[in-house]
């Protein structure tokens, strides 16, 4: 934590200045992002970046280091700098001791405070891992749903709505590779395993220039870099799935790596029932579903100015269903990706970073009755080069500059199918290919100590076929310091998006379809202004913000009633376009230190949506405004950790927000049911709709409790409890219409509105362990 801001400046005994440069790791050998290297006495410090390393320029003569990062032992060194130095810091984790730090985030309230970000949200794994779990299984997304801003897709999934857009609309990125689909299970879990995660960083507003291609959110992911010092074994079984984890050195302090796979075991419980339920007539056999996923990392310094990475995800998800009539259905869906980074300095003050990367989803569904099969598939493919450069040239100036290009390849509809007879042999595979490409600069001023600017330039280009479109993204932030507790922040960023989500539902499905910018189909245009305030009180333990924000985007993507979006060559005519516009306040207090941590968020939010008739169609909504599904006015979290003492943490979340929502029928007409009449009336009733999304479903609230007890001598096991929906709250899921019909006649009498709950009260229990 930096120190001493206020302190008198000392007078240094040399007039010349330095380069101070290095790394800071923990003692496992894994770098320490957000370290805090200073020098109170000169009033001067700076945080360690991604690779744990720093640079700070002193002026020659004595001083005192003090270096720190929270969930580690302080580190206070006397340096005599008479040249340009290079030093490395190894911390010790904390111990348990009440009353040391409970919560590891990624940078102190006092950072947060400092940097001319703003809606950004740093969350690490430990802090995740206390947080009581649906199903025992811990979820970084669901995590990050509990900051303000930040709205689910509905109850228990793990999609993310920010700031009023739209699921496809998040960048979410491992270790600089895309994930085009972060969820398992349809939307309730998400693909990364919490063992091998090290970081999240979510970016709601004020993006930096190397983000781009999306328009609401970026999503950082970065994985563990492994043990550098010993062989690890972690894991936990818990109530649907079991993890481990195996990390160590390579060449024993020269690298590292980690491999790390997870699996829910749903299909062994329902294959055993359909075997011992086999042969029955009234009985129906159960899908078989399962999901797994494995990560590895690893790393590898080759000299004091190269170091090289490499990772790689594989995950799928595994649907069947067998049935004594001879049919049979599979469907599975899943990520691929790979990354290769060189990291080389060129001096303490410049270095580079250079990354390819390929990115892949699938999907295969497929059909099987008797000898006529049938299937239907989609994927999308990337290839990625970038090279990222960042320079301090003083400590008055941090630039940054890149260039990155994709090479896409929409597999946007495949279809086949075929008899055993050879009566019926048929496919069809439609294929889009895309360039994406992308410079941009940008530069971190501090002009004085009350006043940081920042400013990038994003140049970004696409092409499909003949069809070429391009973009010029500005971003400027900056802060003003009112005095050492008290800031002012205010940023503007504008973002194209030259992909889009194909999906006729309010929900990210395994099906959907993504699709390139080309003809008619012009990119998605974003641009978002911020401003607010932050605060720190109480001798620096919280930290108070209030950010107040409005979005506005043009070319939002939908499609027209009755869209035809599967193996059609001529998607681009399903398509309509309009505006949307978003705007909200959003407050939050957080507390990171002392034997109580958490945070208290609230946000006041609208979001709206409009299309105009177009394309021979109505538009929506007969082209009236209207609000989407995941539009919330209130929406509240409240997340307490307490430790207890060395062995158990206690811990709470409480969520309320506005009820999700939908377009339910007014009513219905054509009813019509005449005994013995020969006249040919339809008697199926005909809904009549309102406006799209004008009812709102109830209040979603819910209350989550977690206790996690360590075990063992060096309290490296535990067991978690996690109690899920705590007092058994019925949220709605969803609402259909069910017939009424009078019990003497039969006859229709009218329609009643049922409500659908997803889940009830749910404890779990998981041990998890490091050997």
């Amino acid at each position: 934590m930096l120190i001493g801001w206020g302190a008198q400046r000392a007078v240094a005994q040399d007039a010349s200045r330095f380069t101070l440069s290095g790394t800071v790791r923990g003692a496992r050998g894994e770098a320490l992002p957000g370290a805090s290297v200073a020098v109170p006495q000169l009033s001067t410090g700076t945080a360690a970046d991604s690779l744990g390393r720093f640079t700070l320029s002193l002026p020659g003569g004595r001083h005192q280091l003090v270096v720190t990062s929270i969930g580690y032992q302080q580190i206070t060194r006397d340096l005599n700098l008479t040249r340009n130095q290079r030093l490395s810091f190894v911390l010790e984790e904390s111990g348990n001791e009440l009353g040391e730090v409970v919560v590891q985030g990624a940078v102190t309230l006092e950072e947060k405070l400092k940097t001319t970000q703003m809606g950004v949200e740093h969350l690490s794994v430990r802090e995740a891992k206390l947080l009581p779990a649906l199903f025992g299984e811990v979820d970084i997304l669901k995590t990050l749903q509990l900051k303000p801003g930040v709205q689910s897709g509905g109850e228990g999934t793990s999609g993310l709505f920010v700031r009023g857009g739209s699921a496809d609309q998040n960048l979410v990125l491992l270790d600089n590779a895309l994930v085009y689909n972060p969820n398992h299970l349809f939307g309730l879990f998400s693909v990364f395993n919490s063992d091998a995660v090290q970081s999240v960083d979510l970016y709601k507003s004020g993006f930096p220039a190397q983000f781009g291609g999306r328009l609401s959110s970026v999503v950082d992911v970065k994985l563990r870099e492994g043990d550098r010092q010993h062989y690890v074994a972690t894991g936990g079984i818990g109530l649907i799935s079991s993890r481990l984890t195996y990390e160590g050195p390579i060449n024993k302090g020269k690298g590292s790596f980690i491999v790390s796979g997870r699996r829910t075991y749903f299909d062994i419980f329902t294959r055993a029932l359909n075997k011992a339920n086999e042969g029955k007539e009234d009985y129906s056999p159960i899908p078989d579903y399962y999901f797994y996923d494995m990560n590895a990392k690893a790393n590898y310094t080759l000299g004091d100015k190269d170091q090289v990475f490499f990772t790689g995800y594989l995950g799928r998800d595994v649907f069947g269903f067998s049935s004594t009539g001879g049919f049979n259905f599979n469907f599975n869906w899943g990520n691929t990706i790979g990354t290769l980074r060189w990291n080389h300095v060129f001096s303490p003050r410049l270095f580079v970073n250079t990354t390819l990367a390929v990115s892949d989803y699938q999907y295969s569904l497929t059909n099987r009755l008797d000898q006529f099969s049938f299937g239907l598939g989609s994927n999308i493919r990337d290839y990625t080069a970038r090279t990222d450069v960042e320079y301090t040239p003083t400590d008055k100036h941090l630039f940054k500059a890149g260039a990155l290009f994709t090479q896409h390849r929409f597999g946007v509809g495949r279809l086949d199918a075929n008899s055993g007879d050879g009566r019926v042999n048929f496919g069809s595979d439609v294929n889009y290919y895309g360039a994406e490409g992308a410079l941009y600069a940008s530069d971190n001023y501090k002009a004085s100590d009350k006043l940081q600017l920042e400013g990038g330039l994003r140049l970004t280009g696409f092409r499909s076929g003949s069809d070429q479109y391009g973009g010029i993204e500005p971003r400027a932030a900056a802060r003003y310091a009112l005095n050492d507790r008290t800031s002012f922040k205010a940023n503007y960023a504008l973002m194209y998006q030259y992909v889009h989500l194909v999906t006729n539902s309010g929900a990210t499905l395994p099906t959907d379809i993504w699709y390139p910018s080309r003809l008619s189909v012009k990119p998605q245009r974003s641009q978002q202004v911020s401003t607010g305030a932050s605060f720190l009180l109480g001798d620096g333990k919280y930290l108070l913000t209030n950010e107040v924000y409005y979005k506005w985007g043009q070319n939002q993507v939908d499609f027209k009633d009755g869209a035809q979006l599967f193996v059609n060559p001529e998607l681009d005519a399903e398509f309509i376009f309009g505006k949307s516009w978003a705007y909200g306040n959003e407050i939050y207090l957080e507390k990171k230190t002392g034997r109580t941590t958490g945070w208290i968020g609230y946000t006041l939010a609208w979001s709206w949506r409009n299309f105009q008739p177009q394309r021979g169609t109505t538009g929506i909504n007969n082209g009236e405004d209207f609000h989407p599904g995941y539009d919330r006015r209130h929406n509240l979290t409240v997340v307490v950790l307490h430790q207890l003492n060395a062995r158990i943490n206690l811990t709470a979340s409480f969520v309320y927000t506005s009820g999700n929502l939908t377009t339910l029928p007014l009513g219905r007409f054509g009813v019509q049911d005449i005994p013995g009449s020969s006249v040919g009336i339809d008697p199926r009733p005909v809904p009549i709709y309102p406006n799209r999304n004008s009812y709102q479903l109830i209040p979603y609230h819910r209350l989550d409790l977690g206790v996690v007890y360590k075990i063992g001598a060096r309290l490296n096991q535990d067991l978690t409890l996690s109690i899920y929906n705590a007092y058994n709250r019925r949220n709605a899921y969803f609402v259909f219409f069910e017939t009424v019909r009078d019990k003497a006649s039969g006859r229709t009498t009218g329609f009643a509105a049922k409500q659908v709950s997803l889940f009830p009260v749910i404890p779990s229990l998981t041990y998890n362990f490091r050997f």
